[in-house]
């Protein structure tokens, strides 16, 4: 019995080991900043190089306030889901497993705002909303059909994003959550929009692909921030202009940075930043079979790309694999780590949670998402019956 404890271990810890090694992250530690090795030719012993990743707080509670709402909110999802809207607490094992079933009884008897608990003596205890919490879960239907357009729209531009205008279904059910779309959308809504997607078979695997090609959803995030904002591009004045410490330039072709608190550039570093943030690239929405990978511009379109892929999502990140899973239809590229550490004014890697998570920082305002669908914005309000005070809805269809 010791050995097979021993044994399973030590299969954890291999298993850990191999997944820091893919993603070359070691984990954070009090210091607020982790180590990762980049790997570097040489002609002698020489030991490899380690760079310092800055840690950024907000976006780690970020990932710990998400773990009791998606409890809470699975709850909600179960009890509505009963015949008499009401859940038997001997079968919430059923439900949950024997394992999570303590977390949700926990969740029950601290929020009596939000469960109610129901039977004693002779009839077996049952939980179900209360009034008031069933009163704002009924308004979740309205939020799905404000979602439904938002959902399309976003479903079309990701496959336009790959380069063939289509992606393995699997692929897509392997982000579902993420991108905010029904467990069942391929019964609910693909076949609603036959005029925008059908379902191939390619090489053997069933693959969602797009009907019919929209210039005007060929706009990216970043393209529309800027529009917004009417920002002046400033780089073809003759005066000469200050170096920004912060990374942030004006123009068509500059993303929004949010270096780290600890991370201080040197004026080298920034000059050559300048020059990659005024540098023109082709738009993620061309194909990438058209661009050369050892181009400048098309390297900077990569990074357009990730940009725009963690854009399409709810709440603007994705976990490591997710973003993988892209690797070959986005043309994503081989060192895709090294890429996002790279750009980590853009782009934030944290280790909390089960996996690493990929966020798109500018989308953030500390921990807060800035700006919220209807679906965020409905699960906000009914986060409120547990007496959060740190959420501040700021809705967005776009």
């Amino acid at each position: 019995m010791r050995s097979l404890s021993f044994s399973l271990l030590f299969l954890r810890r291999l298993s850990s080991s191999i997944h820091n090694e893919v993603w070359g992250i070691n984990s954070f530690g009090k210091s607020g900043f982790m180590l990762f090795q980049i790997m570097h030719k040489t002609s002698g012993g020489r030991r490899p190089n380690k760079k310092i990743y800055h840690r950024v707080h907000e976006l780690d509670k970020a990932m710990d306030l998400q773990k009791k709402p998606a409890v809470i909110l699975k709850l909600k999802s179960i009890i509505q889901s009963q015949k008499n809207q009401s859940l038997l607490l001997r079968d919430l094992e059923k439900e949950v497993g024997i394992i999570q079933k303590w977390n949700f009884i926990a969740v029950i008897e601290k929020y009596p705002s939000i469960f109610y608990v129901s039977g004693g003596h002779k009839t077996p205890p049952a939980v179900s909303l209360t009034p008031k919490a069933r009163k704002i879960a009924d308004e979740e239907a309205l939020a799905n059909e404000q979602m439904e357009p938002i959902l399309v729209n976003n479903l079309r531009k990701l496959l336009m994003l790959s380069v063939d205008c289509r992606l393995p279904l699997e692929t897509i059910d392997f982000v579902q959550p993420e991108l905010g779309l029904p467990s069942d959308f391929k019964k609910s809504l693909i076949p609603k929009f036959p005029e925008f997607f059908s379902v191939k078979d390619v090489h053997g695997r069933p693959h969602l692909e797009l009907e019919n090609w929209d210039s005007s959803l060929a706009v990216t995030a970043r393209e529309e921030r800027y529009m917004h904002s009417r920002i002046l591009d400033t780089s073809g004045s003759s005066k000469q202009v200050r170096i920004s410490k912060d990374g942030n330039f004006p123009g068509p072709f500059a993303f929004r940075l949010k270096f780290p608190v600890g991370f201080r550039p040197n004026m080298s570093y920034l000059q050559e930043l300048e020059k990659w943030q005024k540098m023109s690239f082709p738009s993620p929405y061309l194909n990438a079979k058209r661009f050369e990978v050892s181009d400048p511009k098309a390297r900077k379109r990569v990074v357009a790309v990730l940009h725009e892929l963690l854009s399409l999502t709810m709440e603007k990140r994705l976990t490591s694999g997710q973003l993988d899973a892209f690797h070959s239809e986005l043309r994503l590229p081989a060192r895709l780590l090294l890429c996002l550490i790279k750009h980590h004014g853009m782009f934030y890697i944290t280790n909390k949670g089960a996996k690493s998570t990929v966020f798109l920082k500018e989308a953030y305002d500390g921990s807060s998402l800035v700006c919220k669908c209807p679906v965020l914005t409905f699960r906000d309000k009914f986060m409120a019956l547990t007496g959060r005070r740190d959420l501040e809805v700021t809705s967005c269809t776009t």
